[in-house]
């Protein structure tokens, strides 16, 4: 009886067990259903159309080292509902045109309208309104129907403004500022022919220059400065020069006549050649065969002709003797001259009265389409100018610029995690060319390649609508612009750097926000690194500035009701600095409560505000001559005041010797 009951057992324990294997089963081939054709859209992705986005798999750093960038999100409906039939993409957070910071007219309302800040308050108010109305104008339904027929008539207007030659006479050269505006820049083997005549000589008027010991007489000058300008600039900057020739016909500290040449990319000199009537060595490097400087008469040429003993031992010899003429200096007091600047192969050339004087080689910074203006200023009376041989075609225009906008260019997708490190380029409307030089070269980075570093261009409106137009479509192609929506202004640029901290902390929630320029050249990787050395402590990186005082005269003059302090607080340069994520919190908290106090220096602000920080929470303030003001060190952090061309140099010798180089050639 006891053996029926417990084989009754068993066999009911049987039979659940084979129920639930059978339910087991029954759920693995559930699941396979649902595997296999997941595996299948997998293992045939390569199938599909780059227009298609892609599952976004961010793995180790080694794992992206050479991974192109993901394809960005498509608005298409159709590739969307195409998109939806497989595996959904990593959701990525919204790309945002426009600066999510909230800008209203109270936000720049001063407590006391008799505080130093409040006129900076005014100004940032009504930049405001201008930019509002603006922005509205853009987004108008008639701004966005252009017709093609009217775009063709814009082009062809653009493209039939660019003369073969240009004639101004002195009178005309005089009534349009002393500047030939040249369109379309210059192309190999133009040339540009001034006549013209130097003053007499003057007493030197600033006294800084004129230091006459008891008894001197006083110092006499004449010189002038022959520029090759690109004008192509935003409002309040000084224009590139891209040549500059200044002749001294009384000599400058040495005392007898010379020839400076140079080029000027934003303020940043770089290394002059001075032609003082010495001819260039033999042995020194020529410019399509001719030499730097050409020998003139001096009167300190001391044993320069050989000695009899010397000559009539190479006529022993057989060897020839070479005639050298010896010729004064091109310039003289009241006599006219014709003088000649033609593009060269490897670098400009300049004659004088039909006798090659000098040639300059072309630097890093600049091509000939740059060259978009020649001015003349300084002792001289201009009688006429001539430019012929110049491009007949806008070079905005060259099929080769077309190539510019590339998909490869584009910015990868947001992450939808914390990103390590936000950089945010400040930039102007006309800048095209800047951006495009660090869209090719930094930007290109892995880290930010893969989205672990996010860089965004931050970008206030022009005066002008077609500017603002092609910005807009610029931001909707490459997806890396963010629009600041105020007109924008010198004095304001301070705004942007807050917009850079809204974005940092609520768009890309990064632990760390740096702030550059679009001149900047940024190592991503060290920048990292020194700022993940102070652990996880409030930062402030940069080149720092203590002790500063502010200028009260001259261009950069701040006035006691500006800044009444004789010292600015400590602050970094703005080409380049780091703060942490709490510190860019409090700025935009300060700025939306209508707390944050604005100055028109940007650098000077943000020590202002970390100080502020700082008083309440302990800040790390780190030093580093790396992140560099001017120019380009050996083994930079940043490199500021480089050119479109020489950020394509800079990045080009990181990736084939995997050092930082500089490109200083100017």
């Amino acid at each position: 009886m006891k053996l029926a009951k417990f084989d009754s057992l068993v066999s009911l324990s049987r039979l659940r067990l084979v129920q639930f294997l059978m339910g087991v089963l029954f759920l693995y081939l559930l699941f396979i259903s649902f595997e296999i054709p997941l595996v299948f859209k997998t293992t045939s992705a390569g199938f599909y159309t780059d227009a298609l986005p892609r599952p976004l798999f961010l793995e180790s750093e080694e794992d992206f080292t050479d991974k192109s960038a993901p394809a960005r999100p498509t608005d298409d409906p159709e590739l969307v509902r195409l998109a939806g039939s497989r595996t959904p993409p990593r959701r990525m957070w919204e790309y945002k045109e426009v600066s999510g910071l909230l800008f209203n007219e109270s936000s720049f309302d001063s407590n006391d309208s008799k505080d130093e800040f409040s006129v900076l308050h005014k100004t940032a108010r009504h930049a405001f309104v201008l930019g509002k109305k603006l922005w509205d104008d853009l987004q108008s339904p008639q701004n966005k129907s252009d017709s093609e027929p009217e775009r063709q008539n814009q082009k062809q207007n653009r493209t039939g403004s660019c003369p073969e030659s240009i004639s101004l006479s002195g009178s005309e050269f005089v009534n349009r500022s002393r500047v030939l505006v040249i369109p379309c820049g210059l192309t190999l083997g133009s040339h540009i022919t001034v006549i013209g005549m130097p003053h007499w000589a003057h007493a030197e008027y600033d006294p800084k220059i004129a230091i006459l010991k008891e008894g001197d007489e006083s110092v006499m000058v004449t010189q002038f400065m022959m520029e090759l300008q690109g004008l192509k600039t935003v409002e309040g900057e000084d224009p590139p020069r891209i040549l500059h020739f200044n002749p001294r016909l009384k000599g400058d500290w040495s005392g007898k006549p010379v020839i400076e040449q140079n080029t000027c990319y934003r303020m940043q000199w770089g290394t002059a050649l001075r032609c003082e009537g010495w001819k260039s060595r033999a042995a020194e490097e020529t410019v399509d065969g001719q030499v730097k400087c050409e020998k003139w008469i001096r009167d300190d040429d001391n044993g320069s002709e050989e000695s009899k003993a010397t000559w009539w031992l190479k006529r022993l010899i057989g060897r020839k003797n070479k005639v050298a003429l010896d010729w004064p200096y091109p310039f003289a007091e009241g006599r006219l001259f014709v003088l000649t600047l033609s593009a060269g192969l490897e670098g400009y050339h300049v004659n004088v009265d039909g006798r090659h004087v000098t040639s300059f080689p072309y630097r890093t910074g600049f091509v000939l389409e740059d060259a978009t203006g020649l001015s003349l200023k300084g002792d001289l009376d201009v009688h006429s100018v001539f430019a012929a041989a110049l491009p007949t075609s806008h070079p905005s225009f060259a099929p080769q610029k077309h190539l510019e906008r590339l998909s490869k260019w584009k910015a990868p997708p947001l992450p939808e995690g914390n990103v390590e490190l936000f950089i945010g380029v400040l930039s102007a409307g006309n800048h095209f060319a800047e951006r495009m030089a660090v869209r090719k070269s930094w930007v290109q980075h892995k880290l930010i390649k893969s989205s672990k570093v996010v860089a965004r261009f931050f970008v206030a409106l022009n005066g002008r609508k077609d500017i603002n137009v092609e910005l807009k479509k610029e931001a909707e192609y490459f997806g890396d612009i963010v629009i600041v929506p105020y007109m924008d202004n010198y004095d304001l640029v301070v705004l942007k750097t807050v917009a850079i901290c809204e974005y940092g902390i609520r768009t890309v929630a990064a632990k760390y926000i740096m702030k550059c320029d679009d001149d900047t050249f940024v190592r991503v990787d060290p920048v990292i690194k020194e700022a993940k050395k102070l652990g996880g402590r409030s930062l402030y990186i940069g080149n720092m500035n203590y002790y500063h005082k502010p200028l009260r005269n001259g261009k950069w003059a701040v006035t006691y009701e500006e800044w009444p302090e004789e010292e600015y607080p400590p602050y970094a340069n703005g080409p380049g600095y780091i703060v942490s994520s709490d510190i860019a919190q409090f700025i935009v908290d300060e700025f939306e409560n209508h707390k944050l106090r604005l100055f028109k220096m940007e650098d000077v602000s943000m020590g202002m505000w970390v100080e502020k920080f700082n008083s309440s929470k302990a800040v790390e303030y780190q030093h580093s001559l790396k992140f560099c003001q001017f120019g380009c060190i050996e083994d930079y952090y940043t490199a500021h005041y480089q050119s479109p061309r020489q950020m394509l140099c800079m990045w080009d010798k990181l990736q084939k010797q995997g050092k930082p180089q500089c490109c200083n050639m100017r």
